[in-house]
């Protein structure tokens, strides 16, 4: 029988708190809801219902993506640039991969959780690409991982869903080899692009893979691509007719000032929210309104008030 914790006494999720700590637990709304596994997902795919998929990079990011009930919550690669401020998602390492997805699965408890095998951990060898996701599973508490590349990868694939380990493909456009593709630019513009595209799904569903995501690839390709297989597709940049969506967390809630690709929708404007705030709390700050007297500050009891008071006028350096 597992070791259960106690339950919070219902006083205990409301009382005043008096540091800047978070309580042990916080109250949810989310009694009994089961975390999502494969078998759900594949109930999803088979119901035809799209399967709403969103990136995290931290605790708290994990904690909205699971509030906001997404049934995927991908740890991408995509994090080295909004989260981290490098220039290339190429540039994270494993073990800052490996950080991030920690720091997410504390937060996001209910979705099924992806990590992003950087670049350059798994490409080498099949073995390689193994020992990887066996760290992103066992030290990164994730409950598969996802990887780049069609074809080529088949080997690589089942190596690591040999195991037993679940794995989601990533092909059209594929942000680790954006160099070798010219740059960020829609795949499968072609006829024969389009069927290349086709077969690299088709091999990497051959291999095991549980679902695979189409970026940047023409709606046509992609909901003709979707309709061949028997697994589902998660689309950025494809269109609605793939079995489910994903976009970057930082994008969907307007965080930056920046240029957006074409497919990505800011649905609010945590941004320009956040900045306001913070420069209303300067402002309060330099006028001295905050903190509160009353709101924000502890008191003491009247009687030692009053002897604090006392010795306080009496009080000299030299008296020390």
């Amino acid at each position: 029988m597992p070791f259960l914790l106690p339950k919070p006494l219902a006083s205990t999720l409301t009382q005043k708190r008096y540091s800047s700590h978070p309580p042990a637990t916080q109250p949810s709304g989310q009694k009994g809801r089961k975390k999502v596994t494969l078998q759900k997902l594949n109930s999803l795919y088979a119901a035809k219902e799209p399967i709403a998929t969103i990136t995290a990079h931290d605790y708290p990011s994990g904690v909205f993506a699971d509030k906001a009930h997404v049934e995927l919550c991908l740890v991408g690669d995509s994090l080295a640039m909004v989260a981290l401020g490098y220039d290339s998602t190429n540039q994270i390492t494993l073990d800052e991969m490996l950080h991030h997805c920690r720091a997410v699965s504390r937060g996001a408890k209910h979705p099924f959780l992806v990590g992003d095998l950087p670049f350059g951990t798994y490409e080498r060898s099949p073995d390689q690409a193994l020992e990887t996701s066996i760290r992103f599973i066992r030290e990164g508490h994730m409950d598969a991982v996802k990887l780049e590349g069609g074809m080529e990868m088949e080997e690589t694939v089942k190596k690591i869903t040999t195991v037993g380990i679940p794995v989601l493909g990533h092909i059209g456009l594929t942000p680790q080899r954006h160099t070798a593709l010219s740059g960020f630019k829609v795949q499968g513009k072609t006829l024969e692009k389009a069927r290349l595209l086709l077969e690299d799904a088709l091999a990497l569903q051959s291999v095991g893979c549980f679902a695979i995501v189409l970026e940047a690839i023409p709606e046509p390709v992609a909901t003709f691509i979707t309709s061949q297989l028997r697994i589902p597709t998660i689309g950025i940049g494809a269109g609605s007719g793939c079995s489910g969506q994903v976009l970057v967390q930082l994008d969907a809630l307007g965080a930056y000032d920046r240029l957006m690709p074409k497919f990505c929708k800011v649905f609010s404007q945590v941004g320009q929210a956040s900045i306001a705030g913070l420069q209303e709390y300067v402002k309060e700050v330099k006028s001295r309104t905050f903190p509160d007297l009353q709101q924000h500050t502890y008191s003491m009891d009247p009687e030692e008030l009053k002897k604090f008071n006392e010795w306080k006028e009496g009080f000299s350096p030299s008296s020390r």
